[in-house]
């Protein structure tokens, strides 16, 4: 049975180190999932990601029940042998993917009937079947079926997507029957700080392996998002590991472990490598601009990955000026590097008792993409979020 070790608390906030014990290797927290949703992270292999350091990392039920099916994927051996991974995996339930095609699905308490947005073919899923789909994939770590509110719905529909989130809760925690997959509750209740808290009460009292917190990062503005966790994550046990779906900045990963976050996933960092923004110390860079066609150093020169290693900027810009593929590839490298880590050190701080210099001197230094960029560019991705997690 999977199960949690919480080893240090800092002494000033909520920051937390531990570890997470699963069938395919322990995994130190707090944690960073790279997002393979299709059984790959984009552009890399998993002795790449692996050799990163990563263990433990995304797949996403939705996406592999429609392609190539779970069926398929448990006819060559399961997840892990099917993308040759020997970490650890969690699988998303695929309710995100499945809310966010809002007009292709139809809502009852009983499940949610869809229509692929692969070949318009229409599916229906339960709480029972979604827990099926994942104990055959073979995941380490499975999550209930969900459903997630939009930012900006009313009270009363925040509440009705809670309640029957508890209600399926309670259906995907009689139906979860393998003991080597832990099984994540997601707490909902939008912006509400009332429902948080009963969300929170709720599904601790079902007495899951874990908790996530989902409805965030869809739009909201950050201080609302961190206003949020500051609310939700001290209501979860502190002997199990809290997990903060959809979020990857740099600068939301720090403030997130601040605020008692032991796990985290996003596309993010692969998704903005491939259109060209790399992660450095100072924040985000473009490299298509032109001050970098000529810059014979590293794009980051305290970065120590692959990338920055053997090539300078002024190579990656002219990768992405050709629309190289091997500059997508390179990109990738450097971003989940610069992820991995952030991670490691923070890790370290909190270990060391210096979390809170860490995380000072990291948002002193690192300039966030502005909050009317972020909130644009998150709004053109929530529009074919249901493509990519």
């Amino acid at each position: 049975m999977p199960y949690f070790s919480l080893l240090k608390t800092a002494p000033k906030g909520q920051a937390r180190a531990g570890e997470l014990h699963t069938a395919h290797g322990t995994v130190a927290t707090p944690v960073f999932m790279p997002v393979g949703s299709q059984a790959t992270v984009k552009t890399l292999t998993p002795d790449e990601v692996k050799g990163i350091g990563f263990n433990l990392i995304l797949a996403n039920t939705y996406h592999l029940y429609l392609r190539p099916s779970v069926d398929t994927v448990a006819a060559l051996g399961g997840l892990h042998r099917f993308m040759a991974w020997d970490g650890a995996i969690l699988t998303d339930s695929g309710g995100y993917q499945v809310f966010s095609l809002a007009p292709l699905r139809r809502l009852s308490d009983e499940g949610v009937t869809f229509r692929s947005h692969v070949d318009g073919s229409e599916h229906f899923l339960t709480p029972e079947t979604v827990i099926q789909l994942q104990e055959t994939l073979g995941a380490d770590i499975s999550m209930v079926l969900d459903v997630c509110s939009t930012y900006g719905d009313s009270r009363a529909q925040v509440e009705e997507a809670m309640l029957r989130t508890h209600r399926w809760a309670e259906r995907c925690r009689r139906a979860h029957s393998k003991s080597s997959q832990a099984l994540f509750g997601i707490v909902q209740g939008g912006v509400f700080p009332e429902l948080r808290r009963q969300s929170a009460e709720f599904l601790t009292s079902l007495d899951f392996d874990g908790y996530a917190l989902g409805g965030i990062s869809i739009g909201e503005p950050k201080e609302t998002m961190l206003k949020t966790l500051e609310i939700t994550t001290p209501l979860l046990p502190e002997e199990k590991p809290r997990y903060l779906m959809g979020v990857g900045s740099p600068e939301d990963l720090v403030e997130g472990v601040a605020r008692g976050i032991d796990m985290f996933d996003c596309a993010l960092p692969t998704r903005v490598a491939r259109n060209g923004a790399l992660f450095t110390s100072k924040g985000r860079r473009n490299i298509r601009n032109a001050a970098f066609r000529l810059m014979e150093r590293p794009i980051d020169p305290r970065c120590r990955c692959y990338t920055c290693r053997n090539f300078s900027a002024a190579y990656l810009h002219h990768l992405f000026k050709c629309e190289e593929l091997l500059a997508y590839r390179l990109a990738t490298i450097h971003n989940l590097t610069f992820i991995h880590s952030l991670m490691r050190n923070i890790r370290q701080a909190i270990m060391d008792d210096s979390f809170s210099e860490l995380g000072a001197e990291f948002l002193a230094h690192y300039l966030p993409t502005d909050e009317a960029t972020r909130l644009s560019q998150k709004e053109k991705w929530l529009k074919r979020r249901g493509q990519e997690q």
